[in-house]
Order: C-alpha cells, then sequence, then structure tokens
C-alpha cells in the first residue's frame, strides 16, 4: 500500500471535493497543515468545496465552523451538503403541513427555509399528528434519544408518510480512536424497526455527486477527470466518487485507521486511486 504526498497530487487536477470531518477538521479543530492547502490552492487557482453529509446547520453556520479554526477562505459557497439536497426533495414534494424532524433546531434550517412548519420530534403528540406530511432524520443531537426515536417508529408504523434522512453517515470520528453514532445508523435502525424504506440523502449517493458536479460548473466549467474527491471513509466518499468517475483519495486522518486500512481496502473492494496520510501540505 503506497502512501503518497497530497501535494504530488493535488496539482494535477482543478477542482477539489474535500470531506469535512476526518479530512479538514476533527473534534479537536482543524487537522494539522490543511491551512497551507488552502493556501496552495488559492495560489494556484485551484477550485475547492467541502462536500458533505453535515446536515447538522445551514452551510452559513458550517462555513462559520471553520473559520472558528482558523480556514476563513472557507465561505458558505464552497460548501454543499446533503441536506441542501434533502431540501430540494422537501421543495419539490412536500407542499404544506408540518414537517417532524429529528435533530436540533440548526439542523431545520432545511426545513424553515421552504416556509414548512418544522417541528422537533420531542414537541409532536403523535395522537394529533395528522398533519405531519414527512419525517426527516437530520442529526443525532437535540433529541431523547430513548422516547423519541420511540415516537418516530409509532409515528412511522400509524402513517403512511415518507420518511428521509439527511445525513447518510452511519458513523463520524470523534478522537483518533473512536467514532460516534450518526444520524445514518439511527435511520437505518428504524428502517429495520418499521419495514419502511427509508430515503437517503448524500455520499456515496450519485445524485450527491451530479449535484456536485453541475454546482460547480458556473465556476468551474470542468470534466470529471479534472475532479479530485478527498475523503476518509471508503464506503461514503470513496465508493461514491469512485461511481461517479472521480479520481480519488483516501485520507488516514480520520475514519479509516492506518494500521487497518489495506484489510479494509481488501474486504470491501473499494479501492482509492491515492492514499495518503492527510491532506496537509507541509512543505
Amino acid at each position: 500500500m503506497k502512501i503518497r504526498n497530497f501535494k504530488s497530487i493535488v496539482s494535477k487536477y482543478k477542482v477539489v471535493f474535500f470531506d469535512a470531518f476526518g479530512v479538514l477538521k476533527n473534534a479537536h479543530g482543524r487537522i494539522d497543515g490543511v491551512d497551507r492547502t488552502i493556501d496552495y490552492l488559492n495560489a494556484q487557482g485551484i477550485g475547492y468545496y467541502v462536500l458533505t453529509n453535515d446536515a447538522s446547520r445551514s452551510p452559513e453556520l458550517l462555513a462559520d465552523s471553520y473559520h472558528r479554526v482558523g480556514l476563513h477562505d472557507i465561505t458558505p459557497d464552497k460548501i454543499i451538503s446533503s441536506g441542501m439536497l434533502a431540501s430540494e426533495y422537501l421543495r419539490y414534494k412536500v407542499k404544506k403541513g408540518k414537517v417532524a424532524y429529528l435533530g436540533t433546531p440548526n439542523s431545520a434550517h432545511y426545513i424553515e427555509t421552504l416556509s414548512l412548519t418544522a417541528i422537533p420530534i420531542g414537541e409532536l403528540d403523535p395522537a394529533t399528528a395528522e398533519d405531519v406530511e414527512v419525517v426527516v432524520f437530520l442529526d443525532d443531537e437535540g433529541f431523547d434519544w430513548n422516547r423519541d426515536i420511540n415516537k418516530v417508529i409509532n409515528l412511522l408504523r400509524h402513517r403512511n408518510i415518507p420518511a428521509i434522512v439527511a445525513n447518510s453517515d452511519k458513523a463520524y470520528p470523534v478522537s483518533k480512536n473512536e467514532v460516534a453514532a450518526a444520524i445514518g445508523a439511527i435511520a437505518n435502525m428504524v428502517e429495520d424497526v418499521t419495514g419502511k424504506r427509508i430515503i437517503r440523502f448524500g455520499k456515496p449517493d450519485a445524485q450527491m455527486f451530479i449535484y456536485a458536479y453541475e454546482h460547480v460548473q458556473p465556476m468551474h466549467p470542468v470534466d470529471k477527470n479534472d475532479i479530485l474527491m478527498v475523503g476518509d471513509t471508503l464506503g461514503t466518499d470513496i465508493l461514491g466518487g469512485n461511481k461517479f468517475g472521480l479520481d480519488t483519495v483516501m485520507v488516514l486522518s480520520g475514519n479509516t485507521p492506518a494500521h487497518l486500512a489495506k484489510q479494509y481496502i481488501q474486504a470491501t473492494g473499494i479501492t482509492p486511486t491515492y492514499i495518503c496520510e492527510s491532506a496537509a501540505i507541509t512543505e
């Protein structure tokens, strides 16, 4: 398994899609050296975007989270989130009524911008939920895991309404050796219990990459072979990028431990184009 220098790879491309958590930052802040990477991309005129399954906050608040760790050039227009796809679905499929959601008040941004009524599951009375038109899984925080997940399960058992998850991630890294369950894992559990198929948005689905590809064309009219996808997770970032026809870099700074990377690649058959220690430029 050959570990490559990130600078030697990224210089070949015109646009870079970065995953967020585990690539640019983690629970402790900015990953060391990625600030130099952003400076290098700016100097070389290489476009870059954050392609994230994080639907917990609006693009503005997500950008602010990067500013707080010193990545001031990551502005809202550079963020492409799965929440944006979920919002697009709601725009065309839900014309009125309430949207019940699991998540924080900040995550409800993707509902409220459509002038729909967003109601947290914790405030919902299932006995009087006849005007709820859809359930949305947005974030793994902001609700009582026992009470509110059970409430969602019973709501979906008794109502023939769609359910969508705006973040298909099952886990995210909280330290070098630990991960936490993400909202995608909760949606999977609810799906297993209810037998109801949940509509998913985010990597690795092609729709996420189609959306991102079309999103960047006005600023960067490029072909697929001009775009590099950088991620830390084989089953989302690398699989999705590979299926869409992009070159991919798996970094070992997040979900995939360096000592298990070769084993994971062999077990899954998901092979990145390149492997790097991180997305940092150290020179």
